[in-house]
């Protein structure tokens, strides 16, 4: 599924992160998906992309991610994650909520 706007390096990351995927047991249009949502977010951060959302741009990249919280289950979202959820939820007194505080008021 590498799309036409890819460069030869991106095409190749797309590869390499599907064959990873499948080689872990994901199904053919599972690793699809998360290869090419990881080499999108990845063009967006590097300036590559046309369009880009705020979270491709500001969340943690993809490889940090996946070294840090690697093997420790879910490992959750980030603070500033929940806190949006808490704040689109309308959830009141957020602001002095820590990470674990706001993980269980928006349910998780």
């Amino acid at each position: 599924m590498p799309q036409d706007a890819w460069s030869k390096k991106r095409e190749r990351q797309y590869e390499h992160i599907k064959g990873g995927l499948k080689k872990r047991g994901r199904s053919e249009d599972t690793a699809e998906e998360i290869a090419a949502r990881t080499v999108n977010k990845e063009r967006a951060r590097s300036g590559e992309a046309k369009e880009k959302s705020r979270t491709s741009t500001h969340d943690m990249s993809s490889s940090k991610r996946g070294g840090q919280r690697s093997h420790k289950g879910s490992g959750g979202r980030t603070k500033e994650q929940l806190y949006a959820d808490a704040k689109r939820k309308g959830i009141k007194g957020r602001s002095k909520m820590n990470k674990s505080e706001l993980a269980r008021a928006v349910g998780r």
